[in-house]
């Protein structure tokens, strides 16, 4: 059994800081996917015996950012998905094992009044010809903060957000798309009536507390890694982001 692990730490020193070691210490993970590491490299030195540790940062400096920590050691590692336009900012990673890729992603947010709505556009269309292109050798593991709640149900309050960033109609039709051609929301697999189950809340208004959030953290995998899917959940229990974990739990091949 495989138990990987996807978190969006919101700034991985404050992170540290908020309880990122005593997760990882307990958290037992083969793998670990960072995203919004917002680092530069050399700027923080992790001890993780047993681990080996991949990065990728952007250019501009406190900014987006991607990780891999993993035990075992891919056979290949990529940076970015061969686009300049997009591999600026950090935001992919892809490690190759024997078995299947894994890939973890911070997608680009369209921001507030959606004037970055028409780059994310692009961005989804050339990232999902990447996944094809990498599920047409062998399956697909991707994880990380896609930035959109893909049905109302992954959403606390649908109508009054329709038009706010991460649950256009637009970006939600590009996930839609995106498990059209071949690929499977592995929580709502397992789960697909559950409600309330979010993996970001806003800082303002307590809205932790009351649980009024967004589910924006996905593990995707390829439509024949189904049978060996054995969980996922969301980890809102796990404090030090915006963001909890989410995990996916699955057989060896």
């Amino acid at each position: 059994m495989q138990k990987l692990i996807s978190w969006n730490v919101n700034g991985l020193r404050a992170c540290i800081k908020n309880g990122f070691q005593e997760f990882f210490d307990v958290a037992n993970a083969d793998a670990l996917c960072l995203q919004e590491i917002k680092l530069s490299e050399g700027q923080l030195e992790l001890d993780l015996p047993g681990y080996h540790a991949y990065w990728h940062y952007a250019q501009k400096k406190g900014y987006s950012g991607t990780a891999i920590l993993t035990r075992r050691e891919p056979l290949d590692v990529r940076y970015g998905i061969g686009i300049p336009e997009h591999d600026t900012e950090g935001r992919v990673i892809t490690a190759e094992f024997d078995d299947y890729f894994l890939i973890v992603c911070y997608t680009p947010n369209s921001q507030r009044g959606l004037p970055r709505l028409p780059y994310r556009m692009t961005w989804e269309r050339d990232f999902r010809a990447y996944l094809q292109g990498l599920d047409a050798t062998k399956p697909v593991i991707l994880c990380g903060d896609l930035n959109v709640a893909h049905q109302e149900i992954d959403i606390k309050n649908a109508r009054s957000n329709r038009l706010s960033a991460g649950f256009t109609d637009e970006e939600r039709a590009q996930m839609t798309e995106l498990l059209a051609a071949g690929f499977v929301d592995t929580f709502r697999h397992l789960y697909p009536d559950q409600k309330d189950a979010y993996s970001w809340w806003s800082y303002m208004g307590n809205a932790r507390e009351r649980n009024v959030g967004w589910r924006l953290d996905y593990f995707i995998v390829s439509q024949r890694l189904v049978p060996r899917i054995r969980e996922a959940e969301i980890l809102a229990d796990v404090l030090g982001s915006d963001h909890c974990p989410v995990t996916l739990e699955i057989e060896d091949a």
